[in-house]
């Protein structure tokens, strides 16, 4: 892959043109007289990288996050259940986010079966949407070159791939927002309203998918806009002004007909504290994540004699069940990071993490870097960071020179002319402001958030790394061959330099192709040198090094093959915790279990609208998954208010519903008032009544509410 600018910096008047400058005139000539499918072939092999990496052996993942994938199933059982989005399928409680990318999966798997596949392959295939239009919003405006290194390296992303192999909702909102940057770099080139416009919808469209993660690209564009469009200062902010109103209506359409239907008309809004989609949207999902979130209360206390104990879960998001414990636990203390051994609690014998990482390190400049997001992310963002300041100060160095005959701006041939084009019209300070502005609010949003920060959040830096590693790229080849060649050397030297020592540090933290790092030490030397003295080679030289700094990122991405993905916080790499092989997410041991408490409770009178009732979400969705009508009573963490003692003695009476089982996955958080009344009012079962193969397994009690409704009521 060769690296070679597509507009020439004159610096001087034409007759004045250094032999490099006309060389690179004469390429850029060459690559538009080549047919568009010979011109665009980086863009098939994007694609197909992006392809193969996001589908190979997809289908061992399973229904991968068994949350979404539960709610998904409850979705496609009413009109009701599909336009709340309700995690059970007696419509109890949502799930706590936004319904675009669910709607999405639940449309596959009404089109084509409730399946696995059908549920993981719309990521997989908006992950290469994503690739492909990363390469088309970059080829228009900084050329074919830039846009394929641009593309390839949000190919190889780490995370990116990971998230792209789930069935989270990730990668639906990285396609969303990376459509509304490509409408806001239109908008900003022509001024017309409705590229502007769409810019705002898709935006819009983007916080129904993922709530506040969608508006950070929203700084970006509307910097782009306000700078770059045509028209008078005024006219412009009119128009951000009109597109923001735009922006916030499609945005707040779904949470405006959720909040205006009565709450007994709905689902309970899962994860909020007030039943409300606004305190969702901006506690939990908002302001939480960024300034810091606590976790619920303690444990569940049981009476006397009662054995409901659960594993400490460090995390909003749980692992399988297969990892809970069968006594109450003292609080936790860090594990010791050893080597592997049987009765490690940081390692299983085969070298992977026994639970995933759940948080990234302590917010910090350098946090991207850490532990947790540094080998889902790191990899290439000094490249990335040094070629957003390259284009920088090509943008300045070059704001009012006239562009070179024949060469590329915008994709398009400028003709012949010697007029001076306006800085702020050039069509790579939009790209530099709208996708530079992107990876510069990602990048300190996730390092200084308080809150909760998961490795799997990163992926949304996957489109900005790579336009400002292509886009950077040339623009380093282009200063280097200017006026001023010590700026493209010295901000070289700062990109491979950089990216190298971070590619080092995450190899030997993940003890992970250790024999690449002496390759990567000379390779990179080689490149700088060679461009840092001749001329000539410097676009070959620094594709070359860019092509060797792509090989770590591509290869750990490529770990996503080796085992299932881990549903709940999916990620890359040899280390990497990992899904279970049963496709349910839970382990085989906790499948039997679910299995023959499943057969109990539907043979045996159950409820007729709720089969059975559990604490918290995540114990609910293998039996959603397997076909049983259960709901949990506190959803996602077992913590929601969403049901108390009097409400649980109505729906008793009402018969719809009757067992519920305590124990299990996020039960030390205390629970909520039903499960408290549950506890004091119903019956509790031995396990042998409902033929468990084991005795209290995993920390699960079965209770039989039926003829306690009074009692439960007292609660």
């Amino acid at each position: 892959m060769n690296i070679v600018p597509q507009t020439a910096t004159p610096p001087a008047p034409a007759e004045e043109r250094t032999s490099a400058a006309r060389a690179s005139a004469g390429i850029g000539a060459r690559l538009r007289a080549m047919g568009p499918l010979t011109r665009h072939a980086g863009l098939l092999v994007a694609v197909l990288l992006s392809a193969v990496l996001n589908t190979h052996r997809l289908a061992q993942n399973g229904y991968s996050n068994i949350f979404y994938s539960a709610g998904i199933k409850s979705m496609l059982q009413s009109l009701h259940n599909f336009v709340f989005v309700s995690f059970d399928p007696g419509g109890f409680i949502s799930v706590d986010k936004p319904p675009l990318a669910l709607w999405v999966q639940a449309a596959s798997a009404k089109l084509f079966g409730f399946s696995p596949l059908s549920l993981l392959l719309p990521e997989a295939i908006a992950g290469v949407l994503a690739v492909a239009l990363l390469y088309v919003v970059l080829a228009r405006r900084v050329g074919v070159l830039a846009a394929f290194a641009g593309a390839i390296t949000l190919a190889v992303f780490p995370s990116f791939v990971a998230v792209s192999r789930d069935t989270g909702v990730d990668t639906v909102l990285i396609l969303l927002m990376l459509l509304a940057c490509a409408a806001g770099l239109r908008a900003s080139e022509t001024g017309r309203w409705r590229w502007l416009i769409a810019s705002a919808v898709l935006v819009g469209l983007a916080f129904n998918t993922k709530t506040l993660a969608a508006v950070l690209v929203v700084p970006g564009i509307a910097l782009g806009y306000f700078v770059c469009a045509p028209g008078s200062l005024a006219a412009r902010a009119g128009k951000l002004l009109v597109a923001g109103a735009v922006m916030l209506a499609v945005s707040f359409s779904w949470i405006a007909l959720v909040e205006l239907t009565p709450a007994s008309k709905r689902p309970y809004v899962g994860s909020s504290t007030n039943n409300t989609e606004m305190g969702l949207t901006f506690e939990y999902n908002g302001i939480g994540r960024v300034e810091g979130q606590a976790g619920g209360p303690g444990r569940v206390v049981l009476r006397p004699g009662a054995r409901v104990p659960a594993t400490h879960v460090h995390a909003t998001h749980s692992p399988s069940r297969s990892s809970h414990a069968g006594a109450p636990a003292p609080a936790p203390k860090p594990a010791k990071a050893t080597a592997s051994s049987g009765g490690n609690a940081t390692f299983l014998p085969n070298g992977r993490y026994r639970n995933p990482i759940p948080f990234g390190s302590r917010p910090s400049p350098v946090r991207l870097f850490g532990k947790g997001l540094g080998d889902q992310a790191g990899w290439m963002i000094p490249f990335a960071l040094f070629g957003l300041i390259a284009l920088t100060v090509l943008a300045v160095l070059n704001r009012r020179r006239p562009a070179l005959p024949g060469a590329e701006v915008g994709g398009a041939s400028a003709e012949a002319s010697s007029e001076p084009r306006p800085g702020r019209r050039d069509p790579r300070l939009a790209t530099l402001l709208i996708l530079g502005g992107w990876f510069l609010v990602e990048v300190v949003v996730l390092s200084l958030s308080k809150g909760i920060v998961h490795p799997y959040y990163v992926s949304a830096l996957g489109p900005a790394t790579g336009a400002m590693a292509g886009a950077g790229a040339v623009a380093l080849v282009k200063l280097r061959h200017g006026p001023r060649p010590l700026w493209g050397i010295v901000l070289a030297a700062f990109a491979v330099i950089g990216t190298v020592a971070v590619q080092i540090v995450l190899l030997h933290r993940e003890d992970y192709m250790l024999w690449l790092i002496p390759v990567l030490i000379g390779g990179g030397a080689l490149g700088l040198g060679l461009l840092a003295v001749m001329r000539s080679l410097a676009a070959p030289a620094l594709a070359a090094t860019l092509c060797l700094l792509l090989i770590a990122p591509t290869a750990y991405s490529a770990t996503t093959w080796w085992a299932p993905v881990e549903g709940t916080f999916p990620a890359a790499g040899p280390k990497s915790a990992t899904g279970t092989a049963d496709g349910y997410g839970v382990g085989a041991r906790s499948m039997s279990l679910d299995r023959a408490l499943a057969a109990y409770v539907s043979t045996h009178r159950p409820g007729t609208r709720w089969a059975l009732f559990t604490v918290a979400a995540e114990g609910a969705a293998p039996m959603i998954l397997l076909g049983l009508p259960a709901a949990p009573l506190g959803g996602y963490s077992g913590t929601d208010p969403a049901l108390g003692g009097r409400g649980l003695a109505r729906l008793v009476a009402r018969g719809e519903a009757r067992y519920v089982v305590l124990g299990g996955i996020y039960s030390t958080r205390g629970g909520n008032a039903a499960t408290r009344a549950v506890l004091a009012a119903c019956r509790e079962m031995t396990p042998g009544e409902w033929h468990s193969p084991e005795a209290y397994p995993n920390g699960l009690v079965l209770f039989d509410c039926a003829g306690r409704e009074r009692a439960l009521a007292a609660h």
